[in-house]
């Protein structure tokens, strides 16, 4: 017969990887988009984790019930470090732009960086900023370059 102490050890060890299990099942798995009352601005990408010099598409979302305003036309698109250093901000026009509710706007990043080198390996900013009446709503997502 097998000891109490290992039955108990056993029996113990599956109810807490049950209990582990449900609770990373029931986890929000990275979900990037959440629509809400009044103003809010979303970013999503296809995923987090990316190849170096893969196309990342990034979708700005207007995930709030109220119109943003952008102060140009890449909906104030940056990628930067972490350490906030913006590496990146698409060419656009210095017109103001105007996002509905539930309304995207997408780019596509080929991860080279303002200076024309490409990305090196390394977790990445994407930010947004709008404005809503006299309010400012900013949002940002990490993703990830590997070799």
């Amino acid at each position: 017969m097998f000891p109490r102490g290992l039955i108990l050890a056993v029996v113990l060890g599956i109810v807490a990887g049950a209990i582990v299990g449900v609770f990373l099942v029931t986890q929000n798995n990275g979900e990037q988009l959440e629509f809400v009352q009044g103003p809010s601005i979303s970013i999503v990408t296809e995923k987090i984790d990316f190849k170096q010099g893969e196309q990342i598409t990034i979708k700005i979302i207007n995930s709030g019930t109220s119109a943003l305003t952008f102060t140009d036309a890449s909906y104030g698109l940056k990628i930067t470090g972490l350490d906030g250093r913006v590496l990146f901000t698409p060419v656009s026009a210095q017109v103001i732009s105007t996002l509905e509710p539930k309304e995207e706007f997408s780019f596509v990043w080929d991860q080279i960086k303002n200076d024309g080198d490409q990305a090196a390996a390394g977790t990445y900013k994407i930010i947004s900023k709008a404005l809503d009446g006299d309010k400012t709503i900013k949002k940002s997502i990490t993703i990830n370059i590997y070799k």
